[in-house]
């Protein structure tokens, strides 16, 4: 499947800095777009994105696939210190759930 530029991760938001929008692509994280209003901000960032696409195909380099479309197992590993991973271990027996499911929940703000 072709890699389509309105298929990665856009966001705009207002920069108190720079007085202006500000629009970045999580899947190219050296972009970035300023503007006087959050419409032109995404549009600058789009085109810009398209324009960097365009370079990178030309020089044959690999395009960031979008976020949105790869594929995620599910699985990552935290690293915590043993004395709070002790206290989640105690917390999920006395709930009478896995480790795994308190930290999920957990994860999503349940």
């Amino acid at each position: 499947m072709p890699i389509i530029s309105d298929h990665y991760s856009y966001r705009v938001r207002w920069s108190a800095e720079d007085e202006e929008y500000l629009a970045t692509v999580a899947e190219f994280p050296s972009l970035s777009w300023l503007a006087a209003s959050s419409h032109e901000a995404f549009e600058g960032i789009q085109r810009l994105v398209v324009d960097v696409m365009g370079d990178m195909a030309h020089n044959h380099e690999e395009l960031p696939v979008p976020l949105g479309v790869r594929v995620y197992s599910g699985n990552f590993m935290v690293r915590i210190p043993p004395e709070e991973h002790r206290q989640l271990a105690i917390e999920a027996a006395e709930q009478h759930v896995s480790l795994n499911r308190l930290v999920a929940s957990r994860l999503a703000g349940e």
